[in-house]
């Protein structure tokens, strides 16, 4: 099947980006129209990001505000608790200030806790909603992102005003993964969406940086099994 990118935009805003729904409209070829989009980009287009395509589900469509330039630069992904401690945080910055002086462009999810501590930090910075690109959330960042808006990149698969639905974000998290030359875990227990984008950068051959935690804190469990199973250990240095 010969497909247009008219006939993806259409699917995707018809069915709010929801993978399955849209694919199932390809094999279909349900009927389309066409819609005005002028801030978003297909699968088809010279633009998408070539490492979307090494996902075994690629974004048919991309809506993005900001600085696509950065989608060129080299990129690290910063992950970790949306509760994080005293430590991570102190950790976090640290290392988002080395990343700048190294030149990298810090990819992260736009939520609560670490997220926020490596966009704040960031001097280049692309972060990936789970909510369409429209829909602030979580509100308590809503200056946060109207400033990745305005100064540096912010993409999602999910158009306008789609709400964060639960399933979205690990969805989200393997864009998270694939953008990323390198993943940094900076807080994570085991059972978390933080493990879900290290698998999936694992899946990937992303290399991954674990922070290490003293051994009876639970709130790093997930980083000292990384750093057990090959992992680079964040350090100082």
């Amino acid at each position: 099947m010969n497909l247009i990118r008219e006939q993806l935009i259409y699917y995707s805003l018809k069915y709010a980006g929801e993978y399955s729904l849209i694919l199932k409209a390809i094999n279909d070829n349900e009927s389309y129209e066409v819609v005005e989009c002028l801030n978003c980009l297909t699968i088809l287009d010279e633009l998408y990001p070539k490492a979307f395509l090494q996902l075994a589900y690629p974004p048919f469509v991309l809506y993005y505000k900001g600085d696509l330039s950065l989608l060129e630069s080299s990129k690290v992904g910063i992950v970790g608790s949306r509760s994080a401690c005293d430590y991570a945080i102190k950790a976090t910055a640290l290392v988002v200030e080395k990343l700048n002086d190294e030149g990298y462009t810090i990819v992260s999810g736009l939520t609560k806790g670490i997220d926020a501590i490596a966009h704040e930090n960031a001097k280049k910075t692309i972060g990936i909603l789970g909510s369409g690109i429209d829909y602030i959330y979580p509100l308590a960042n809503k200056g946060l992102i109207e400033r990745c808006f305005k100064e540096q990149l912010v993409l999602s698969e999910y158009p306008a005003m789609t709400k964060p639905l639960k399933h979205h974000f690990p969805i989200r998290n393997r864009l998270i993964a694939a953008l990323s030359d390198e993943i940094y875990v900076m807080q994570a227990s085991i059972k978390s969406g933080t493990m879900t984008t290290v698998n999936q950068a694992m899946d990937l051959n992303r290399s991954i940086h674990a922070l290490p935690y003293e051994i009876f804190d639970k709130q790093g469990e997930a980083c000292n099994m990384l750093i057990q199973e090959g992992a680079s250990l964040i350090s100082c240095d």
